[in-house]
């Protein structure tokens, strides 16, 4: 297997508690490196969108704005194991392993909400570049 399918399409943890644990705590700093990444982007062109003209100014965003996103976002992968553990104790072996779904679902929701910030200030540029028209 490549690296980017192991990194999405991850073989499942064997079903004990202590094995899907360590499943999920293998993929954290992986998770933090995309999350992170991410977000750096975003805050990079984030700030580029709001230097642009019209009325181009920087916007300060404070630094704990990063971090408090970086916390919670890894309260929020904690719950990853926690919920997969119900689904087995819920469904015991009647159900197929959830964790590499969670994980790429997880992941998924996680980048996409580092970019919000940029989509926000993408919509400004072009308000701000319609009401200088008009």
């Amino acid at each position: 297997m490549s690296a980017i399918t192991e990194f999405l399409f991850p073989a499942p943890a064997k079903r004990t508690a202590g094995a899907i644990v360590g499943w999920w705590e293998k993929r954290r700093f992986a998770y933090n490196v995309a999350v992170g990444s991410s977000g750096l982007v975003s805050l990079g062109l984030t700030w580029l969108l709001w230097a642009l003209p019209p009325n181009g100014a920087s916007p300060g965003i404070p630094w704990v704005v990063p971090v408090v996103f970086g916390v919670a976002a890894n309260i929020c992968y904690t719950l990853g194991p926690a919920v997969e553990l119900a689904v087995e104790k819920m469904f015991g072996r009647d159900i197929l392993p959830t964790g590499p779904v969670l994980y790429r679902m997880g992941l998924t929701f996680s980048v996409g909400l580092t970019f919000l910030p940029m989509l926000m200030a993408l919509w400004w540029l072009v308000v701000r570049g319609v009401m200088a028209i008009f």
